[in-house]
């Protein structure tokens, strides 16, 4: 459910965009206002699962989620399509964490649950593929709604499932950090706005400056508070380490430059190459399969040929995609302006997000596994957030006034994704001197259980990026 609304949501944007009248800027809320939600709430939706149980919180997500897809389906203006996927996005930060601990419970460590994780993670791969046509489907013969109205059904009868098939877990005592998960979502999510404002308003605005004070504020109390939490959902010392911390600002980024090339593709192929939302799900057909095939073997060619080297390696290939994307036009050729650049980027995606999940991991006390598994998917989705709006800003900026819509279009697409490849660039640039470097001695124990907390992880991101 939550892969295949992400999925769809990209090949319906320029359908939104026409039906509500959204400015370029602002049909960027149309999924930010999903992915800080859910960035921000993710690790307080895992807390929640521990302490009051997690088919609790499995079923109360899937109620919640399925009521805000009928409340997007049913949207009659854009302030209510924007506000429910916002309450899309509090579903999710529960229902993807509930799902996978869930998985993880039914299961034995070993080859059961082993088995189980990848089934997930192909799930995952194949709802992300299959969301982009379904949508497109959807979108071009009957309406960008029908895909949220899928969930309906769905949901109800993962209920009806749930209450049979699954045992409740055991529940433990704690706190939620409240504060923490306010701060951080309502943070971010005053940056992004002021990155958006800027681009329309001016860096010199008022409500500019106004939004970036209360970002920054926000975030100082979020370490604040974190430092003297009693159980806080982001322990500060997850961020002692130089490896970590590479891994978690490569992930912003690289996340960052990713939904900028499904969000701002999308748009190219549909309002400037005439592509219809059906023939646009198509297009992105050579970066899904490539991207899946090479992520079942990509354990393989880590194990030959180490993380590190797997990852800049992906990080590399993505960044000449990226750039070769970005020079697209208006009359370009759909098999070497964007087919053989997707390739590259569903190869560099095959092979990046493994090790990058690893080295977000590596060296974490046991004890901190959940919540440091948990900050590599904050990363993932608040960076996401950021991103678009920052590469939305670049193209608003970029946008030549008094051209034709379609040359309009093709600038701010082109200039986004060249934004992105600057991203990418930074991105490769801090695995080398970041995560690049030799092992330290001794690691602590924990670190042997990196690469099946990995697995979980990385199984978790494909809920967050189409065509993982």
């Amino acid at each position: 459910m939550v892969i295949l609304d992400n999925s769809i949501i990209f090949t319906g944007l320029p359908s939104i965009q026409t039906t509500f009248g959204f400015s370029p800027t602002g049909l960027t809320w149309v999924q930010d206002a999903y992915t800080l939600v859910f960035g921000g709430l993710l690790l307080l939706g895992a807390r929640a699962g521990d302490l009051v149980g997690r088919r609790r919180m499995f079923t109360l997500s899937l109620v919640l989620f399925s009521l805000a897809s009928l409340l997007v389906g049913a949207a009659p203006t854009d302030w209510w399509l924007v506000t429910a996927r916002a309450l899309q996005g509090i579903g999710a930060a529960i229902l993807a964490p509930s799902s996978l601990a869930l998985l993880t419970a039914s299961f034995p460590a070993g080859a059961a649950r082993n088995r189980a994780v990848a089934a997930y993670s192909a799930v995952a791969g194949i709802g992300a593929s299959l969301g982009l046509v379904v949508g497109g489907v959807l979108a071009d013969w009957v309406s960008w709604r029908a895909g949220f109205y899928l969930n309906v059904p769905i949901g109800i009868a993962m209920l009806v499932a749930a209450r049979r098939y699954i045992a409740e877990t055991e529940t433990r005592r704690g706190r939620f950090d409240l504060v923490g998960a306010v701060c951080a979502t309502v943070g971010v999510g005053a940056l992004v706005f002021g990155i958006i404002e800027a681009a329309e308003a001016g860096w010199t605005a008022p409500t500019t400056g106004a939004a970036f004070l209360l970002g920054i504020l926000l975030l100082a109390a979020l370490g604040a508070n974190e430092a003297r939490a009693e159980q806080p959902i982001m322990p500060l010392r997850l961020f002692t380490d130089r490896h970590r911390n590479g891994a978690y600002l490569v992930r912003m980024l690289y996340l960052g430059a990713m939904i900028g090339f499904f969000f701002f593709t999308a748009q190219l192929l549909q309002g400037a190459w005439g592509f219809t939302p059906f023939q646009a799900g198509l297009a992105f057909l050579p970066m899904s399969g490539v991207n899946f095939v090479v992520a079942l073997l990509v354990t393989r060619l880590v194990a030959r040929f180490g993380s590190t080297p797997v990852l800049a390696t992906g990080v590399a290939l993505t960044l000449v995609g990226m750039a070769w994307l970005s020079r697209v036009g208006a009359d370009g050729s759909y098999l070497t302006a964007v087919a053989l650049p997707m390739v590259l980027i569903g190869i560099g995606q095959g092979l990046a997000f493994a090790p990058m999940t690893t080295a977000g991991l590596a060296g974490a006390e046991q004890r901190d596994a959940g919540a440091a598994s948990g900050v590599v998917n904050t990363a993932h989705q608040l960076g996401s957030a950021l991103g678009l709006g920052i590469l939305t800003a670049v193209g608003t900026v970029a946008g030549p006034s008094g051209a034709s819509a379609t040359d309009a279009l093709v600038e701010r697409v082109s200039a986004a994704l060249t934004g992105g490849s600057v991203m990418l660039a930074a991105a490769l640039v801090l695995v080398g001197v970041l995560i690049a470097r030799p092992s330290r001695p001794n690691p602590p124990a924990s670190v042997a259980d990196a690469e099946p907390e990995a697995r979980s992880a990385a199984a978790r991101d494909a809920v967050t990026v189409p065509a993982r």
